[in-house]
């Protein structure tokens, strides 16, 4: 009898969960950083980790590299415990076990997020090229692979020889979604205004299993800014925008709700394949910049 009653308590236990509804487990995320010349990495990781973590969807953890001339050997990422590998990095290449980590992990399923410099280092490893889908600077040209871009609402691949990477002075630049029915982008508006931030060009590199999601005209051509690759059964989100300067006042281009917004359905993406996210009502209009200077949403944000 005491079994029967213990069996029915947990039976009417789940059900009461199932219908009330159970907080999902959030996304376990690592942060990986620690090099990169150009950039104020670690004032874009304070940033990442707030952004995530203020949308009460994911838990966040950093995995650092040593710095330039350390012994990359201590850097030994554990892959595999986490559900999402966001990569804030550019500098010294990874050793060849961690690289053979890295591939294992998203071939078999994982989930991986770049930002902005993150697509330069790295060059020589071809998993790397793969999974990014494009790349720039560190002596890219034509062998990597095409340039990448569109014309008249036309993905174009362009096998002219030359050096990939190329960017101007920071400023304001009108996101041109393209992909409107992805996950990712899904009732966001087509057009939007991005706050000041450095835009790269002249992307190029395998370019295999890419979906570009959204552009910008820059030099007379709409750049990729946000694309998508599958790689085995894993999938990469790749944003090239999220430029922070090497001072810790220069992380201006990640106050932009849009920026932060589309970020966050990027990284549920990668980890899940969905998006759950509501549209929140701060997202940029075409013609008007909208900040989130606290890296999260303000109390008005989302519709009841």
């Amino acid at each position: 009898m005491k079994k029967f009653l213990t069996t029915l308590l947990v039976a009417v236990s789940l059900a009461t969960t199932a219908l009330w509804g159970q907080t999902p487990d959030k996304i376990r995320t690592m942060v990986i950083a620690g090099q990169d010349g150009s950039h104020w990495w670690k004032g874009a990781c304070d940033a990442i980790k707030q952004i995530l973590e203020n949308s009460g969807l994911f838990t966040v953890d950093f995995c650092f590299t040593p710095g330039y001339n350390g012994d990359m050997a201590e850097f030994r990422p554990q892959f595999d415990k986490y559900d999402l590998i966001v990569i804030n990095y550019g500098g010294t290449p990874w050793i060849e076990e961690v690289q053979q980590a890295f591939e294992k992990y998203v071939r078999e399923g994982g989930g991986v997020v770049f930002i902005h410099s993150s697509v330069i280092p790295m060059e020589n490893w071809q998993a790397w090229n793969d999974i990014t889908g494009l790349g720039a600077w560190n002596g890219r040209n034509e062998k990597w692979g095409p340039y990448l871009y569109m014309k008249d609402g036309h993905t174009i691949y362009d096998y002219t020889p030359g050096d990939a990477g190329y960017h101007g002075l920071q400023h304001q630049i009108t996101v041109v979604n393209r992909a409107t029915e992805h996950p990712i982008l899904k009732g966001l508006p087509v057009r939007w205004r991005h706050y000041k931030d450095e835009i790269y060009t002249k992307l190029r590199g395998p370019a295999r299993n890419v979906e570009i999601l959204s552009t910008a005209l820059e030099a007379g051509r709409d750049e990729p800014l946000m694309w998508t690759v599958k790689y085995g059964k894993g999938r990469s989100f790749v944003d090239v925008m999220g430029h922070c300067g090497n001072d810790p006042n220069m992380i201006y281009s990640m106050t932009c709700s849009g920026y932060q917004i589309t970020f966050l359905r990027g990284c549920e993406w990668a980890a899940t394949g969905k998006v759950t996210q509501a549209v929140p009502a701060d997202f940029p209009l075409e013609d008007t910049c909208m900040l989130r200077p606290d890296f999260k949403a303000p109390f008005n944000a989302f519709p009841e």
